[in-house]
């Protein structure tokens, strides 16, 4: 091997511009104090990450498409047990200051805040809404079933009991469902970290009647709280099918902090059993901030006929609607805007070393990237083409020829095209630090990357966001 100096041992937004004219005052005024009835939202940026769609408390949200028309429903806000908005392309909504269920039941309590994380659908007949609401012969939270003409509302209670309340469970919450072959399943959670009952949370698949207003079948266990970063536990179950493989999207750990976040599983059969993804698909770190404590996600197809995520995120002390391109590699969901770190020991090498290394992640590193053939490549997966950011862990204890720190580059390409170098600030080898800068990607996987460049680097992983 070439020679080297040393190889190591082992986020109440404020409107701060002053406005040019009499109109765009009083449009300003609409926005600040609106009329009621239907309030026009302010449309978001057009860049596939996330971004905020509904800025105001929109939590838990649920989507259905009606001919050209979306409806969002999301949980309580105000004296409204079940909020709705309306939007064409899930970057522009009108949100309905009615309460789509003025009425929970009469085994709900009365307390709108206890009403929380719908889930609508067209049944044939029209529309069905399932709901969490507080029950008041257990005193627990559970599943109750509503139903209405139109996606508009107003939906009326169906039955004199809930649809789901195993109380000695902690109660049922966050309903969803999944449909295939003519079947309609329902998930829900056991909220067994309710009421100090220190109980595991399970997400269920149960069978229902085509309307989702009766049961058919016993529930089947999927997963239950079993990682670190989940927290006591895991809840606001979707199910989705694609590529072959049954999705469940799920949120974990508490809701009202930034530890909340979403993961995954999968599983080549509807009933399980499934497998978790390592990390968490969404969070607040792998947004690196710009999304605090994501979760209460729907999976939508767009008016492009491709999926996107919607989900809430904490902003201003409510929790706002949030939109992101969404993408499957093989089967797995693509968040545009979530890191998603690829290690540099199980990249494609070639003339390379890995060695171990106790502070990188997943305890290697890969180093003597020293010659014109060596090469480290990144099969990575963007959710939608355009500018992505790359992070890039590194190591760099490189000497300049008077015995001076100094930095050091890789030479980076992307889908065999030349795009540059990496700069490495010097960090002293096995002193992690992360390098940045911007990568353009093309839908679906590309192939990044990084060789020999000036002196001399190590890898630890890159991230893609």
């Amino acid at each position: 091997m070439p020679s080297r100096q040393t190889f190591p041992s082992h986020m109440t937004r404020r409107l701060g511009r002053r406005l040019a004219s009499l109109a765009a005052l009083l449009c300003l005024a609409l926005v600040l104090d609106p009329p009621s009835g239907h309030t026009a939202v302010a449309p978001p940026a057009v860049d596939g990450s996330p971004s905020v769609v509904v800025d105001r408390d929109f939590a838990d949200p649920d989507i259905v498409k009606v001919g050209a028309v979306y409806h969002a429903y999301a949980t309580n806000s105000g004296p409204r047990h079940i909020q709705h908005a309306t939007s064409r392309d899930l970057r522009h909504w009108t949100v309905d200051d009615r309460d789509m269920l003025p009425d929970p039941g009469s085994w709900a309590a009365p307390r709108s805040e206890l009403v929380w994380a719908p889930e609508v659908f067209d049944d044939g007949a029209g529309f069905t809404m399932q709901y969490t609401a507080r029950d008041r012969a257990s005193g627990r939270q559970c599943i109750g079933v509503a139903r209405a003409t139109a996606p508009d509302g107003p939906f009326r209670p169906t039955g004199e009991t809930p649809l789901v309340c195993p109380a000695r469970e902690g109660g049922a919450i966050d309903a969803s469902t999944y449909t295939e072959d003519g079947r309609r399943y329902l998930l829900w959670k056991n909220d067994g970290n309710c009421c100090h009952l220190g109980q595991d949370t399970w997400l269920h698949l149960q069978p229902t009647t085509w309307d989702g207003t009766r049961l058919t079948g016993d529930p089947v266990r999927l997963i239950r709280q079993d990682q670190s970063w989940e927290g006591r536990l895991v809840e606001a179950p979707t199910l989705v099918k694609r590529a072959g493989h049954y999705v469940l999207l799920y949120s974990a750990n508490a809701y009202d902090t930034s530890a909340y976040a979403t993961g995954y599983a999968v599983s080549p059969h509807l009933t399980g059993p499934y497998t978790k993804a390592p990390r968490p698909l969404m969070s607040t770190d792998s947004f690196s901030g710009a999304v605090q404590g994501p979760g209460g996600q729907d999976v939508v197809e767009g008016p492009d006929g491709r999926d996107h995520i919607v989900l809430h995120g904490w902003r201003g002390g409510v929790r706002t609607l949030y939109r992101a391109d969404l993408g499957w590699a093989d089967g797995h969901p693509v968040v545009r805007g979530s890191k998603v770190v690829h290690e540099a020991e199980r990249a494609r090498l070639n003339n390379v070393v890995v060695r171990d290394a106790p502070e990188a992640s997943g305890g290697r590193a890969v180093g003597y990237i020293d010659h014109p053939d060596s090469r480290v490549e990144f099969r990575v997966f963007a959710a939608s083409a355009g500018p992505h950011t790359l992070s890039v862990r590194y190591a760099n204890g490189s000497l300049d020829p008077a015995g001076k720190p100094a930095a050091a580059t890789h030479r980076l390409s992307v889908d065999g095209t030349d795009a540059g170098t990496v700069l490495y600030p010097h960090t002293a080898w096995d002193n992690w630090q992360t390098a940045v800068r911007t990568v353009p990607l093309r839908t679906g996987w590309n192939t990044l990357s990084l060789s020999k460049g000036d002196l001399y680097a190590e890898l630890d992983h890159i991230e893609v966001s």
